[in-house]
C-alpha cells in the first residue's frame, strides 16, 4: 500500500461514501481554509489493487516556530477499528508530514466513543469504538482527555436527532410538548423562514454581531461569512442560511379577524340570550360572554403592539437566522443568533425546526444541532444550551476527542510552549476588546 496525493474527483468518490464523511473532510473545506493562511492536501491510501482504502483532507500551517503543523478535521476517513490498516496509514502519514516539515498531525475522529441516550446516559450494552480509541493509543497517538467542556477546537460532545426515514410527524411525537406548542404558535403568528443568498450577507452578520454583543462573544467579520459562501454555498449546496422574519401585515390581519370572530360570537349569543333567556344556560352564558371580553383585550393589545413593530420596521421583520452546513449524512447547524429585542418570538425554535424538515424531507441520517457540554447538571452554567436542544428529541453524541501524533518531539514542544503564550496574550487581547465595547 502507498499514500498518494488525489484529485479532486478521486477524493470526492472514495470520501462522499465513507461513513464518517462530514463537510469538514471535503476539498470545498480546505479551499475555505486556504483564505486563512492553510494549505490543504487530498491524500488517499492506496492498496494493490489501486483501491483508496483510506484518506483523509490534511491542512498545514507554518507555525511561529517556522515548521508546520497539520490537521485533519474530523479526520481520518478510515476504519479505525481495523488495526493494520490504521497502522500503515499512520506510518505512511508521518512519512508524508516529516517530508513536508511538519512538527505533529492533529486528528479528532468523527467517531463516538460510547452510545448514550437523550440523558446522557451511558447505553448499556451500546455501540461503542473503545477498540478504535486503544488503536489510536497502542500507534502513538496523544489523547487531549475526555473533555467535558467546549474546549477543543471542533466540539466532543453534540446533540442530533435522528431524521433518516422518519416522518415529521413522527420527530415531532418526540419533541418536548413546549417545544412543540412553540412551533405551532410561530406558525399562527406568521413567523415565516426563508433561505437567503450571498446578497444578504450583511444581514446574517448583522444578525451574530448583534447576538455576539449580547452574549458577549467576537463574532467573525463580514469576510468570513462572505468566503464561507463563496466556497461552499451557492452551486457547492453545502452552506444554507435560513432566515426567520416576522410578517407583521399578515399578523395584524389575522388578529383582526380573530377581534371580529370573537365580537360576533358575543353579539350573536347576546342577541339569543335577550330574546329567551330560559333556553341558555346562565352561568355558561357569562362565562362565554367574558371569555370573548377577554379574548378582544388581549388580542387588540397584541394587534397594537404588532403594529408599532410594523410602523418601526416594515411589513417584514427578520428575527434571527442558522448557518447549515449540509454534506454526507448529516444536516448540521453550525452557527445562530437572534436580535434581542423580539426575542419573544423565539425565532430559533422555528429555524431549527426548518432544518429538521429539511433533514427529513431529504433522507439524511440525522440533524445535528453541534456542541453541548458533557456536564448534565442543570448547575452547569451551559445547561440551557443542552436543555434547549434535548426537547426537540434525539440523543447526546460523545466523540473520541482529539489525539496528536508527534512526528518532531523537540519542536513539537517548543510549539506548545509558543501557542500557550500566544493563546495568552490573545485571550488578554480579547478581554480588552470586550471591555471596550461595554464600555
Amino acid at each position: 500500500m502507498k499514500l498518494i496525493e488525489l484529485t479532486n474527483k478521486q477524493f470526492k468518490d472514495f470520501a462522499i461514501n465513507h461513513p464518517l464523511i462530514s463537510f469538514h473532510q471535503t476539498k470545498e473545506w480546505g479551499d475555505l481554509k486556504c483564505e486563512n493562511g492553510w494549505k490543504s492536501y487530498l491524500l488517499g491510501l492506496e492498496d494493490d489493487n489501486k483501491k483508496i482504502v483510506a484518506g483523509c483532507l490534511l491542512l498545514s500551517k507554518v507555525t511561529p516556530i517556522k515548521k508546520n503543523m497539520f490537521y485533519s478535521p474530523r479526520g481520518f476517513l478510515i476504519d479505525y477499528s481495523n488495526y493494520e490498516l490504521l497502522k500503515i496509514f499512520t506510518e505512511e502519514i508521518k512519512k508524508f508530514v516529516k517530508k513536508n516539515n511538519g512538527i505533529f498531525i492533529k486528528i479528532d475522529p468523527y467517531l463516538s466513543y460510547q452510545e448514550r441516550d437523550i440523558d446522557g446516559n451511558i447505553v448499556e450494552g451500546g455501540e461503542n469504538n473503545k477498540d478504535a480509541f486503544q488503536n489510536l493509543i497502542k500507534l502513538g497517538y496523544k489523547h487531549f482527555g475526555f473533555n467535558l467542556l467546549q474546549d477543543t477546537l471542533q466540539p466532543r460532545w453534540i446533540f442530533t436527532t435522528t431524521t433518516k426515514n422518519r416522518t415529521v410527524e413522527d420527530v415531532m411525537k418526540d419533541m418536548d410538548p413546549k417545544t412543540r406548542q412553540i412551533l405551532r404558535k410561530n406558525e399562527r403568528e406568521f413567523v415565516r423562514v426563508r433561505e437567503i443568498d450571498e446578497s444578504e450577507l450583511s444581514l446574517f452578520k448583522d444578525i451574530m454581531q448583534h447576538t455576539g454583543d449580547r452574549r458577549d462573544f467576537i463574532d467573525r467579520p463580514l469576510k468570513y461569512y462572505q468566503d464561507m459562501y463563496h466556497h461552499l454555498g451557492g452551486k457547492h449546496n453545502i452552506l444554507k442560511i435560513f432566515i426567520a422574519e416576522l410578517h407583521t401585515k399578515e399578523l395584524i390581519n389575522s388578529l383582526e379577524k380573530e377581534i371580529n370572530d370573537n365580537k360576533v360570537e358575543y353579539d350573536t349569543r347576546q342577541k339569543k340570550y335577550e330574546i329567551d333567556p330560559s333556553k341558555m344556560n346562565e352561568q355558561k352564558y357569562k362565562a362565554k360572554q367574558e371569555e370573548n371580553i377577554a379574548n378582544i383585550d388581549r388580542l387588540s393589545k397584541k394587534k397594537e403592539k404588532i403594529e408599532k413593530i410594523r410602523e418601526e420596521n416594515g411589513d417584514i421583520v427578520p428575527l434571527g437566522g442558522i448557518l447549515f452546513l449540509i454534506y454526507g449524512n448529516e444536516v448540521l447547524s453550525l452557527v445562530g443568533g437572534s436580535y434581542q429585542k423580539f426575542m419573544e418570538f423565539q425565532s430559533a425554535y422555528t429555524v431549527h425546526w426548518e432544518g429538521m424538515k429539511y433533514a427529513i424531507e431529504n433522507n439524511y441520517d440525522r440533524y445535528n444541532f453541534y456542541g453541548i457540554t458533557g456536564i448534565f447538571d442543570k448547575k452547569n452554567p451551559l445547561f440551557g444550551l443542552y436543555s434547549f436542544k434535548r426537547d426537540f428529541g434525539g440523543q447526546v453524541v460523545e466523540l473520541l476527542g482529539e489525539f496528536d501524533l508527534i512526528v518532531n518531539k523537540p519542536f513539537y514542544y517548543l510549539y506548545k510552549l509558543a501557542f500557550f503564550s500566544y493563546r495568552t496574550i490573545k485571550n488578554i487581547i480579547n478581554k480588552i476588546k470586550r471591555k471596550k465595547r461595554t464600555n
